[in-house]
């Protein structure tokens, strides 16, 4: 056996030459460094979920009528981290229903958070919030604090309206979207009637 794999080494440095076969590990040896501290931020359990689900779909309901409908393709639970969070990092579909079971309001984002200790949603990325009256929020920050059943925003939101295009900085409104006020409107873009 020793024979054959000194034999070996024999042939592969008369083909290719001892001084390329010293760089090269030389190389591979330097290239193989890596920092412990990163290894273990990495590879770190409460980095990790400890609950994944795809094709998400939750009803909150009260008295057995349905309140809240959430769906998500994608949701990550991280009950490991010091305050734990569930992520929606493929994005999140929110509908509010009335006393009749009727959709009234919905939001739509690209991704967001849900901070379990403080019960409040942070949706981010392409936020959509469309009301029962048909007036749509545009912004990339929303807020729904589920205690005070508020949502809110301090980024750049746009109203728009039956008759009107609302810009400001700021927003807060009750949690369907149906009572709300910009804080610093920047403009308002008046829509005219086509007949």
């Amino acid at each position: 056996m020793s024979y054959t794999v000194s034999f070996l080494f024999q042939k592969y440095f008369n083909k290719t030459g001892i001084g390329a076969f010293i760089l090269l590990s030389v190389a591979m040896l330097y290239s193989c460094k890596n920092d412990i501290e990163e290894i273990n931020t990495l590879t770190s359990v409460s980095n990790l979920p400890t609950q994944s689900i795809r094709d998400f779909e939750s009803i909150y309901s009260d008295s057995a009528k349905i309140q809240i409908l959430v769906k998500a393709p994608e949701v990550n639970r991280y009950g490991n981290a010091a305050e734990p969070y569930v992520e929606f990092p493929n994005g999140i579909e929110v509908y509010f229903y009335d006393e009749f079971e009727q959709v009234n309001s919905m939001l739509t984002a690209k991704s967001a958070l849900y901070h379990e200790s403080e019960e409040l949603w942070e949706a981010r990325d392409s936020v959509v919030a469309i009301n029962v009256d048909g007036e749509i929020l545009n912004t990339d920050l929303l807020f729904w604090d589920e205690k005070r059943q508020l949502i809110y925003s301090n980024k750049f939101v746009k109203i728009t309206t039956v008759n009107e295009v609302i810009l400001g900085e700021g927003f807060e409104a009750n949690q369907d979207f149906t009572d709300w006020v910009i804080k610093k409107p920047k403009g308002t873009i008046y829509l005219e009637e086509e007949y």
